[in-house]
């Protein structure tokens, strides 16, 4: 089982100009926790919503990489997104998902996952060339190293263990859209 914190700092440190895109509950925080920048974008109250709006962002900027950070839940919540992502299939995607078999931060219900639905099998029937599942820190940077610098789209789904919140991204939205499209260089 994967330690959340110590891969998204791996994942983090190695970001560059990639623009990331992390969902609610606790891929949110712990990108800001592990390295808060303008190329963030943080969904609030929008559950299951950063596929979507990941792949918007991988087809309006075809020339930088775009990372969707996502839990299980989230992904869960808009499963269909999977299938626009692997059919539309942007060669600048990454899709991670921090899969700790519950929702978490609303009392640790169980998702699907905690039984038998494999994210990254559902990846590979959607479509995407390259889905795998990892357990370990190790496979985790492995896949990560590959998926920042080969031809995507890429799914990677890492099996974490469920830990408490850590760091707090702005909630700003006016903000947070502001700094986002500086950071693109474009005028609002």
């Amino acid at each position: 089982m994967i330690n959340s914190q110590e891969a998204m700092e791996y994942l983090a440190s190695h970001l560059g100009n990639a623009l990331a895109v992390a969902s609610l509950g606790h891929v949110k925080y712990e990108l800001a926790a592990a390295n808060e920048r303008p190329e963030n974008f943080y969904l609030w109250n929008s559950m299951g919503m950063a596929c979507s709006i990941g792949l918007g962002m991988a087809t309006a900027q075809p020339d930088r990489r775009v990372i969707v950070l996502d839990g299980d839940g989230a992904l869960l919540m808009n499963l269909n997104s999977l299938a626009s992502e692997g059919w539309r299939a942007p060669r600048n995607l990454v899709h991670v998902v921090f899969d700790n078999r519950a929702h978490y931060l609303t009392g640790r219900q169980p998702t699907a996952t905690s039984a038998r639905a494999d994210l990254a099998r559902i990846a590979e029937g959607a479509g995407f060339p390259h889905a795998e599942r990892v357990e370990t820190l190790a496979a985790f940077s492995s896949a990560v190293d590959r998926a920042l610098v080969e031809e995507g789209p890429w799914f990677l789904h890492a099996l974490v263990e469920q830990q408490p919140r850590t760091g707090k991204p702005p909630k700003s939205p006016t903000l947070l859209r502001h700094r986002f499209m500086d950071a693109l260089g474009v005028q609002v």
